[in-house]
């Protein structure tokens, strides 16, 4: 019933005193603004103002509309003015394994370049279980291979990476082209200190070949590729976390059986994701990932996709 033509009306009225002076500031004429006040207050069933006072004052039904006028229409403006010049603001996102930001680092330079005004902020201290962060609106978005079904998160695929095999040049597998189970029964397993059910290696190549290595944890990327670089373990991981280190000759990585192959999602909360920064940011991140790195597929999104739970891995094996 009341439109925002008759709040911004109210309020012209209010401000310049008589109507014959509003009418010129939003420029009508005063036979169409006081016909616009009449229609109006036929509507309500009462006066907004009295007519003929000098200067012109509201009645008690008119102040209570021109109090709403003042709390809605600065929110209208501010939010058309939002919508062609978003303000800055915070995306805060947490990766789930530290490797990711090899590949990260330019996609997020990329989606800088067309959204200057989003400060992207990496978030510490929940690398290894950030989704319960995202749940408590700690953060925006999360890099994962995990799945918790039956949350209010919504994941959108990034794209299919092959896990590989990483082992020293001088390691006896190191010229072995045919990796199977059995072959790494006898080796120390470097892990990162997680439940090894989060970890494809285990739950998808170890496991259904009953096949049990020691498992060391280690807590840092950089330092589980050293020691693997100085064989006092091997490891699973994707490629772009290691492919540096393989060009220095460190390390030598292999496919794990026929394939051994997992997916990213990039996880928010549900009914966020159409979001313009957190969907472009989730682009640039695929686009970047697919052209760029090796051993990646990409994945075929459609419109109203939705991850199966089935398919729950661990980003963490990397």
């Amino acid at each position: 019933m009341i439109e925002i033509k008759h709040l911004k009306t109210l309020q012209a009225l209010n401000h310049c005193g008589s109507l014959a002076a509003a009418a010129n500031h939003l420029h009508q004429t005063q036979s169409a603004l006081s016909h616009q006040f009449s229609e109006l207050e036929h509507r309500l069933g009462y006066k907004l103002f009295v007519r003929k006072s000098q200067p012109l004052q509201l009645t008690p039904q008119g102040k209570v509309l021109l109090k709403l006028a003042e709390q809605v229409l600065p929110l209208i403006t501010a939010s058309l003015r939002e919508c062609k010049e978003p303000e800055e603001t915070n995306l805060r996102i947490a990766i789930e394994c530290h490797s990711c930001i090899q590949w990260l680092t330019p996609a997020i330079r990329r989606f800088r370049e067309s959204w200057p005004q989003v400060n992207v902020d990496f978030k510490s201290g929940v690398t290894f279980d950030p989704q319960p962060a995202l749940q408590q609106k700690e953060l925006d978005i999360v890099l994962t291979s995990d799945i918790i079904s039956d949350s209010q998160l919504h994941y959108t695929p990034l794209f299919d990476y092959e896990v590989k095999l990483v082992v020293a040049p001088d390691h006896p597998l190191a010229n072995k082209r045919d990796i199977q189970p059995q072959d790494l029964a006898p080796e120390t397993l470097l892990i990162y200190p997680v439940q090894r059910q989060r970890f494809d290696i285990w739950t998808r190549f170890l496991q259904p070949a009953d096949v049990v290595p020691t498992l060391k944890t280690v807590d840092n990327t950089l330092l589980l590729i050293q020691m693997v670089a100085a064989r006092l373990g091997i490891a699973a991981l994707p490629h772009w976390a290691v492919e540096t280190f393989e060009k220095q000759g460190l390390v030598v990585t292999h496919t794990l059986g026929k394939g051994l192959w997992s997916r990213l999602y990039a996880a928010c909360r549900k009914g966020e994701q159409s979001q313009p920064a957190i969907e472009t940011f989730i682009r640039s991140a695929r686009l970047h990932a697919v052209d760029n790195l090796p051993f990646v597929k990409q994945v075929a999104i459609s419109s109203g996709d939705a991850p199966k739970v089935m398919q729950q891995s661990g980003c963490l094996q990397w």
